[in-house]
């Protein structure tokens, strides 16, 4: 489903608390998270290395990064903890039914 630039990406079963999730939407990877019942998306590569957020420690609305542990807030994109310094990208997310959709511009 492409509504616009809305893109299905996952179903709200698929997500969970502290478990985040790598998609792709063309060539953009997602990383999707469930923080206290809400859902939000980041770019899934890590601003300071190329290393996966989706593959890193989820604590609260803070994602770990594997590689050398910078973290970020996953509600604003912020960069919070060295050696990252460059925010990530956040993304618009929505529920349709039981379907996660994600808008990418």
């Amino acid at each position: 489903m492409n509504e616009g630039n809305w893109h299905k990406v996952a179903t709200r079963a698929e997500i969970m608390e502290e478990e985040p999730i790598r998609v792709v939407v063309g060539d953009t990877p997602i990383a999707l998270y469930e923080v206290e019942g809400e859902l939000y998306a980041t770019h899934d590569v890590c601003t300071h290395a190329e290393a996966s957020l989706s593959e890193g420690i989820q604590e609260g609305d803070t994602i770990e990064c594997p590689m050398h542990s910078g973290c970020f807030n996953i509600r604003t994109g912020e960069a919070v903890g060295p050696p990252v310094t460059e925010d990530i990208k956040t993304y618009q997310v929505r529920l349709e039914g039981d379907d996660v959709l994600v808008r990418v511009d």
